[in-house]
């Protein structure tokens, strides 16, 4: 085959195209192709039938109108988990849905009302114990104002708050007796009633102070310990009153405040660190560390875990606990191979 032939040819061909869009001016012999490219586009709307209105739309706009449509389509997934976005709307005393609104459109919400006023509720990045240490000032400052303007002392308001349901050490002894017998209303009512008991026995021990020693740092820091160790005890208190503990939590909190009850101080200890932080070799509570069954995964269960990692409420009533444990050690005191971190009583 002649090469020079084919050459030819070809580029007849392209000059009969050409001629035939009649896009070359008169007395030139070049022209651009965006003209050629335009005219182009042209006869294929009209062979589709697209009419003028489509011939102004180029097929690269059309592609983004079609992704642009899928994309609305598609359902936004917001990049933080629905039950934080609950929490920090409640934080912020707003509702956690609107009408019709998607759980994209909440994620969005917040992140409005955090960016206008990020520090809507002041209290929640506050040092809880300094707020204690406030609690306590403030109410000192009260009873100091009282005075000078009623002329009497009043209400001592360096006192902290006591709440006595009657229990009484009669009680406990029989308490002592009918604990862990597999009854877990029984259980629960028994350690709501002990554990009540001793808040208010450590409530009368700081009571009983001077009013000198109540102003001291030394004796704000004790109040103070107190009212937190009470706020932190409220959710515990009212899982054990309305019976909606979790089941684990209780058959520890059983063992803990047997040997309490026993005056057995270490093995009640014992006890407490295998509830709090646990004992097993994956302490947050993973249990599918594969996708077969292996011979230890029946060791790894929720009675072994760290409690005290699964949530912040569950840390901060665990950590009164702990609390109560050494002030019912300075209430019941026992020998000192029973103790823990016994120290000599002044005498």
């Amino acid at each position: 085959m002649d090469f020079k032939a084919l050459l030819q040819a070809e580029i007849n061909r392209k000059r009969q195209k050409v001629e035939s869009k009649d896009i070359l001016a008169p007395n030139k012999k070049y022209f651009k192709r965006g003209d050629l490219a335009a005219k182009e586009e042209e006869e294929y709307w009209k062979r589709h039938k697209g009419g003028n209105d489509k011939k102004q739309e180029s097929p690269e706009k059309v592609k983004d109108s079609q992704e642009e449509q899928i994309g609305q389509s598609e359902e936004k997934v917001p990049q933080l988990a629905r039950k934080e976005v609950i929490r920090r709307l409640r934080e912020r005393h707003e509702p956690i849905r609107l009408f019709g609104e998607s759980d994209y459109e909440a994620y969005l919400r917040l992140k409005r009302l955090e960016t206008d006023g990020p520090d809507a509720r002041e209290e929640g990045f506050r040092n809880e114990f300094k707020a204690a240490m406030d609690k306590v000032d403030e109410d000192y400052f009260k009873e100091m104002v009282e005075a000078a303007t009623s002329g009497e002392g009043g209400k001592k308001s360096n006192d902290v708050s006591i709440k006595d349901d009657g229990t009484t050490v009669e009680d406990i002894q029989k308490m002592k007796e009918e604990i862990g017998k597999g009854d877990s209303e029984k259980n629960s009512d028994i350690i709501l009633r002990f554990l009540k008991y001793l808040l208010k026995m450590w409530g009368q021990t700081l009571n009983e102070r001077t009013e000198d020693e109540k102003r001291t740092l030394k004796g704000k820091e004790a109040s103070a310990i107190h009212t937190q160790t009470v706020s932190y005890l409220k959710p515990l208190f009212r899982n054990l009153k309305h019976k909606t503990i979790d089941e684990d939590i209780l058959d520890a909190m059983v063992i803990i405040v047997h040997h309490l009850m026993h005056r057995d101080y270490l093995k009640a200890n014992d006890a407490y660190l295998e509830m709090a932080i646990g004992n097993a070799p994956w302490p947050i509570g993973v249990t599918m560390v594969g996708i077969h069954a292996r011979t230890g995964r029946e060791k790894i269960s929720s009675r072994h875990i760290a409690h005290v990692l699964n949530d912040e409420t569950q840390r901060k009533y665990i950590q009164a606990l702990k609390r109560l444990m050494t002030q019912c050690q300075k209430i019941f005191p026992t020998d000192p191979s029973f103790s823990v971190n016994y120290e000599k009583p002044n005498t």
